[in-house]
């Protein structure tokens, strides 16, 4: 029987099985290296970089698609975004912006290369937009942060000078507000005339509430604010609100208080998601609600035509769980037909009445449109008009001129026409 160490040595001597114990020597060796560059970049990614995920869901997400179109130019690999512009002459025209499709781009910025990483999830749909799940990711060398808070300002920043002169109107798509439309040129305040001191009342005590955020919370009440415009039809309701948003550089967000799918629940959090600076506006809120007075005539008008209950839109304006920070307006034609409970304090701070127009509201809205003429023939056409009906509307003059947009003299000729 051959001994143990004769045995091991004749293993050594035998060239296969040398062969083969270098093999495994080196396929381990192999193996421990790439084990141990894995640990050793995630090791120097944890330390030694800084990265940034920004969903789509994310408010800043178009934003920073627009701020990398401008660093990435030299990308080869683009996707096209289609938007409009509305110019100071009304013309529409179409803009294409082309953003980096997703993969991987690098762009230097503030002395550092920085590598975007855009990702699509095919099997992942947005159930609100319908498009697929994306997300964009920044990486960059170094520990400090501040490189993506420049970043973020700056998107921000060029956002916000593509709105400049505008005024963005959102709508309420499921559990957000979506921009509705393109922005729109910022309607000034003095082409709405109202009755005299109404403009300048509103718009004093929408100042005041802007100004003063800590004499609210000093005193313990809820920092929001409720304004309710009620009157005839065609008035200047909504376009005063329009003028008095561009006024404060404020967005409006248009919610139908009559859509059948919203529901208390849904109220509440969009309410709470709406977007900063804006004016939340509720048009024609008799169409949803009536008074308990009147309900007790026809019970099933009270109970609204949607989901949504008349407790939770009182609760959603003024209960527990309703944010602070926000301007409020309502509009109705029919003030009569609104529950007491919509409109006390707290949920209405201040009501306001516009109406047909005045003597001076007449002569006034003549000047704007024809400003080279006398003042007599202003005051000579408000004194016919009143004469042919006591109750005309904005609107309605506003159509008249737009008959006339050359002769002022056939426009006070012609004054009975206004009510047809």
């Amino acid at each position: 029987m051959m001994p143990l160490s004769d045995f091991v040595v004749a293993l050594k001597d035998n060239p296969y099985f040398g062969a083969g114990f270098g093999l495994v020597g080196v396929g381990t060796a192999l193996a421990l290296a790439r084990k141990g560059a894995q640990y050793g970049m995630i090791a120097f990614r944890r330390h030694y970089m800084i990265t940034l995920e920004v969903p789509s869901r994310d408010k800043s997400y178009q934003w920073l698609l627009s701020w990398i179109s401008h660093y990435a130019k030299r990308t080869q690999h683009l996707s096209v975004e289609t938007s409009y512009l509305q110019h100071d002459s009304g013309r529409i025209s179409t803009k294409f912006d082309f953003v980096p499709s997703p993969g991987n781009h690098f762009i230097w910025y503030q002395g550092k290369w920085i590598r975007i990483e855009r990702n699509r999830e095919k099997q992942m749909i947005d159930l609100h937009t319908g498009t697929p799940w994306e997300s964009v990711t920044f990486t960059a060398l170094g520990s400090n942060r501040n490189i993506f808070f420049n970043i973020l300002s700056e998107a921000r920043e060029l956002a916000l000078q593509q709105q400049e002169g505008k005024t963005v109107m959102y709508t309420a798509m499921g559990s957000e507000w979506r921009q509705f439309g393109f922005p729109r040129r910022r309607r000034p305040l003095r082409s709405v005339v109202l009755e005299k001191g109404v403009v300048e009342k509103i718009v004093q005590d929408v100042m005041d509430f802007i100004s003063t955020p800590k004499w609210y919370i000093e005193r313990g009440i809820p920092y929001r604010r409720g304004y309710l415009l009620y009157g005839p039809p065609g008035c200047g309701k909504s376009s005063f609100i329009t003028a008095l948003s561009g006024e404060l550089q404020y967005s409006i967000c248009l919610m139908s208080l009559s859509d059948r799918s919203l529901s208390d629940d849904r109220l509440n959090h969009l309410l709470s998601v709406a977007p900063q600076q804006s004016i939340i506006l509720l048009e024609d809120v008799d169409a949803a609600f009536v008074s308990r007075d009147l309900a007790a005539e026809n019970p099933s008008a009270y109970q609204g035509m949607g989901r949504l209950t008349f407790s939770g839109l009182l609760n959603a304006l003024d209960g527990v769980a309703s944010t602070e920070a926000r301007i409020v307006f309502m509009t109705t034609n029919h003030i009569d037909r609104l529950d007491p409970a919509l409109i006390r304090p707290g949920r209405v701070d201040v009501k306001q009445y516009i109406g047909y127009c005045s003597h001076w509201q007449l002569a006034q809205m003549f000047q704007r449109f024809y400003p080279d003429h006398p003042a007599s023939l202003a005051v000579e056409f408000a004194h016919t008009a009143l004469a042919v009906s006591n109750q005309i509307s904005a609107a309605q003059v506003q159509g008249h001129f737009m008959l006339y947009k050359l002769d002022p003299t056939e426009a006070v000729k012609n004054v009975e026409r206004i009510i047809h």
